[in-house]
């Protein structure tokens, strides 16, 4: 077992903005400067959950502001219920089809086409929160030295991971219940060469104090999470992000191309 030293996650604050969805969950873009325009070793045996990791958080930048950021819209099967801000840049606004309703935040569109009537254009906040998403995934996929190679040979179903790298280089399925153990401050990272795929029913449940926002999923495929089931982190997908029928996320969905949302539930962790 590694000896690790805790590093402190710094929370981004939230303040309010002029135009929103709902004034409980709007972030401090401004104090960030940004204004609107308009208003590891190969193995297959867990460690104990108390080891402290030296790893590195990932720096989601303004991104962090999001819980669902994309790049090619956003679809819904009504009624999703989404706790934080979401927005797509660069595709129109046109393509979130999320209603505001539907939205306990803001929702940021590049132009005016954006769901009304509470919707912000923001055209040059949204390009920096993409470049952040798009610098945040390199980062994830550019760790190296893994502490667990290939865990599981692409199948973590049952297991209880601890804090540290993770490495797949192929395809990574989550058939059964899993669990994620490790203190507030400590980091996982999850590298997959291909897509992630979550069973229906299946959860991911957090234990001895981890967090949500310390959990980085970084994907080359597509991400599928399961009806009904329930996730916990930080997804950042090369490519989509699929929740099926009644599927729940504590986390954030950071994809660089859409977003599929069926009667979800999607809250961004704190």
């Amino acid at each position: 077992m590694k000896l690790k030293i805790v590093l402190p996650v710094l929370g981004l604050f939230l303040v309010g903005l002029m135009s929103s969805c709902s004034s409980e969950l709007e972030t401090g873009l401004a104090s960030k400067g940004l204004s609107n325009e308009k208003s590891t070793v190969s193995s297959t045996l867990e460690a104990p959950a108390l080891s402290i990791s030296t790893l590195k958080s990932v720096d989601l930048g303004i991104a962090a502001d999001f819980a669902i950021l994309s790049k090619t819209g956003i679809t819904d099967v009504y009624k999703t219920s989404i706790t934080g801000n979401i927005g797509t840049s660069p595709i129109t606004g046109a393509a979130i089809l999320v209603s505001c309703a539907e939205v306990k935040g803001t929702i940021y569109t590049v132009d005016a086409a954006g769901p009304l009537p509470f919707s912000v254009t923001s055209p040059s906040m949204l390009t920096t929160a993409v470049s952040n998403m798009e610098t945040a995934y390199t980062d994830a996929a550019g760790r190296i030295t893994p502490d667990f190679l290939n865990l599981g040979a692409g199948n973590i179903g049952g297991k209880t991971l601890t804090p540290g790298l993770y490495k797949w280089t192929s395809a990574l399925v989550i058939p059964t219940d899993i669990t994620i153990a490790g203190g507030p401050n400590d980091i996982f990272i999850f590298q997959v060469a291909g897509t992630l795929k979550m069973s229906s029913a299946v959860r991911i449940t957090l234990t001895e104090g981890a967090q949500a926002k310390n959990i980085f999923w970084q994907t080359t495929g597509a991400v599928t999470l399961g009806t009904t089931s329930h996730f916990e982190g930080n997804i950042l997908s090369k490519t989509g992000i699929n929740m099926q029928t009644g599927a729940s996320i504590n986390g954030r969905m950071l994809a660089q191309t859409a977003v599929t949302l069926q009667m979800n539930t999607v809250v961004i962790p704190q």
